[in-house]
């Protein structure tokens, strides 16, 4: 997948990060969004409330601006992290291998997900750390397991070795816009309030 050039304008598609703290959800978005940069150490600090990063990719000839939002996994920020899962198109699932509690969180958080952004919306389940074999507790097979039961795709991945990232964006990008949902055009502006002022684009 290409980084997208000058052109055509781009379209903007919104990815939220889910799943529990400490589970590598910020270090995933490092690693994709910062192709380089130094793996986050274990004492990264957890995502206060949400972030967001940018990556502009060109995918099947078409412009794409992932806008990926970082949502912190605390309890105390719940109600703050679903509250912006309204309006994404797509959702990056995440546990920890070498942690059964965030594994066995999932399908908590997919309701979540159906509840706040419809049933429609695409999502892939990662189960991270996988670089972390000697400390694994959750077997890669329940993983596959439970994807399957909720009908989404499920990676290994290592934010650490960068392992299985580029792929799983990848896919998900792919399957939002073969939905040909309607998505919209990025006009390079933010809004934390989420007001819709781009122009909206059926496929």
């Amino acid at each position: 997948m290409a980084v997208l050039g000058q052109g055509q304008p781009a379209l903007l598609v919104k990815v939220v990060m889910a799943g529990e703290s400490c589970v590598g959800k910020t270090s995933i978005v490092r690693s994709y969004t910062e192709p380089g940069a130094p793996a986050c150490s274990s004492s990264y600090l957890a995502t206060i409330g949400i972030d967001f990063k940018v990556k502009p990719i060109m995918l099947n000839d078409t412009r794409v601006k992932l806008q990926i939002w970082d949502t912190a996994g605390q309890e105390r920020f719940h109600t703050l992290s679903t509250s912006y899962f309204r309006g994404a198109q797509g959702f990056v699932l995440v546990y920890d291998i070498t942690n059964m509690d965030s594994f066995q969180g999932i399908t908590s958080w997919m309701k979540d997900i159906h509840e706040k952004a419809g049933d429609e919306v695409d999502v892939i389940l990662l189960g991270n750390k996988c670089d972390k074999e000697s400390e694994r507790v959750v077997p890669k097979r329940k993983g596959e397991k439970l994807a399957w039961e909720h009908g989404i795709h499920f990676f290994e991945t290592s934010a650490k070795d960068n392992v299985n990232i580029e792929d799983a964006f990848s896919l998900l990008t792919k399957e939002i816009l073969e939905k040909k949902s309607c998505v919209l055009y990025d006009l390079d502006v933010v809004d934390l309030n989420e007001s819709k002022k781009r122009t909206c684009c059926a496929f």
